[in-house]
């Protein structure tokens, strides 16, 4: 049975203390308050024009973000632990990245095999020996989290390449302070609206040393057919700078360069959205036409900072995620606050044997995956899907890790049948820069089918507000 965040677990089921003014709300909302909230909601995402991309057809569809109007509810003692767990990760992670690129030091003491990293997709050569301001290689991460109990949350992976669903943490934000003022009047929700004034403090303060002038500041988009291109122009509005595309950069001997109506104005950080290998056609990719030529070049001269830097994709790929507990406690010296989920790696042979036995009871993943994508859900998958999944696994061991199918926790849901519990995870969003900024609560996923346990957007997974309540 799956821990109820709202009722604990149990027979008494005795609503927990931090929704108990949520409790008191709903019991005051009749079935069709609720509906009619949520069909407000929805009108004003449509307005917002709040939406995502889904691809695999001829052409990506764009979608709206289906959003839920009950916020999940976490206490601020419960808070303090998450991130005091989060914060340890974070600049772990960070030190990883940047002991891989110099000395190579926990490959050397064998922490870490050096193969899952020096052969791995996400490793780039060319980062080797780059000295990247303040040492940062990740200054935006999103922490993926799940809970199985009252005080059980395992980290499922990290996002730390280039993060998404910021924007929708905040239009959700804004939507639930529009549509249940009263429910606030009722509760002290930390705030979360700062985080584009943090965004860009951060940014700036990772800008190229000796600057004689205020750090100008891009967010370099794919283009608007991108599936987050919202988020992009969102960012972008928010913090008060521009959004390019490559046609928009040029670059000279002295720097990166953005065309303006006054000419070429120099480009201190460039926030980008963009994959690394698509990042710099000259450097990576030559076929790209949505990098800039030149941009890697003058990142490694120093004179401007790519936000997230190319290679740090190697923290979150998800061989190295098995390794996370050691790579903690190896610069850290302290052994990790945050669990991570058993894990298989089936590039192991005991592993693979055990993972091929227990297909049917498993989740197994793409190391390299995201999104939904590549993965197999043994409980709810056919005969079929499993055994079309096994001759991927075994043609190819190294590419796939497993994990035991988790009771992921419920929250209060509205439905078409009413009010009922559906299965949620949580995305934290962490800054680092000049120091450390965690915006309280994050994005919470809501698996919106019954009984389901994916909860992307791209595979029919809504969103919540999250509120940590304020001691």
């Amino acid at each position: 049975m799956a821990f109820d965040e709202m009722h604990g677990r149990g027979r008494s089921r005795r609503c927990r203390t931090p929704y108990r003014a949520m409790a008191t709300w709903l019991d005051g909302q009749t079935s069709e308050q609720l509906t009619t909230r949520r069909q407000q909601a929805e009108a004003l995402f449509h307005r917002t024009g709040i939406t995502f991309a889904v691809y695999g057809t001829e052409e990506a569809e764009e979608r709206l973000i289906p959003f839920d109007i009950i916020p999940r509810v976490l206490s601020a003692a419960e808070w303090r632990r998450l991130a005091a767990g989060i914060e340890q990760r974070v600049r772990a992670l960070n030190a990883f990245m940047y002991d891989i690129y110099h000395r190579q030091e926990i490959l050397r003491a064998g922490r870490v095999p050096a193969d899952i990293v020096i052969q791995n997709a996400a490793f780039l050569p060319e980062m080797l020996n780059v000295d990247p301001p303040r040492g940062i290689y990740s200054h935006i991460i999103g922490v993926d989290l799940v809970r199985t109990a009252e005080n059980e949350f395992f980290v499922l992976e990290d996002n730390t390449r280039t993060p998404s669903g910021v924007s929708y943490m905040l239009e959700n934000r804004e939507t639930m302070m529009h549509m249940a003022p009263d429910l606030f009047s009722r509760n002290r929700v930390a705030p979360v609206e700062q985080y584009p004034e943090e965004l860009r403090a951060t940014l700036e303060s990772v800008a190229p040393a000796g600057l004689d002038r205020d750090p100008v500041i891009v967010v370099l988009t794919p283009g608007e057919h991108n599936s987050a291109y919202f988020e992009h122009s969102f960012l972008a509005d928010r913090m008060g700078v521009e959004l390019v595309e490559a046609h928009d950069l040029v670059s000279t001997e002295t720097g990166v360069m953005m065309k303006t109506t006054q000419g070429l104005r120099q480009v201190d950080v460039v926030y980008r959205r963009i994959d690394d290998s698509f990042l710099d056609p000259l450097a990576f990719r030559p076929d790209s036409v949505i990098g800039v030529p030149g941009l890697f070049e003058h990142y490694r001269a120093g004179r401007v900072t790519i936000v997230n830097a190319p290679g740090s994709g190697i923290a979150d790929d998800k061989s190295i995620y098995t390794y996370v507990p050691e790579i903690i406690e190896f610069y850290t010296g302290r052994p990790s606050i945050l669990k991570n989920v058993l894990t298989w790696r089936c590039r192991r042979p005991d592993d693979l044997a055990y993972v091929l036995e227990h297909l049917p009871e498993l989740v197994v993943k793409e190391v390299h995956g995201s999104g939904g994508y590549g993965m197999l859900i043994g409980p709810t998958s056919s005969r079929a899907q499993i055994e079309a999944f096994r001759a991927k696994v075994v043609a190819d061991p190294a590419r796939y890790i497993a994990q035991p199918t988790l009771e992921l926790s419920t929250c209060p849901t509205v439905t078409d049948e009413g009010v009922a519990p559906r299965h949620v995870d949580l995305r934290p969003f962490v800054l680092l820069g000049d120091r450390m900024r965690l915006a309280p609560g994050g994005l919470t996923r809501v698996a919106l089918k019954k009984g389901s346990l994916v909860v992307n957007s791209s595979q029919g997974g809504g969103t919540k507000d999250t509120w940590v309540l304020e001691d």
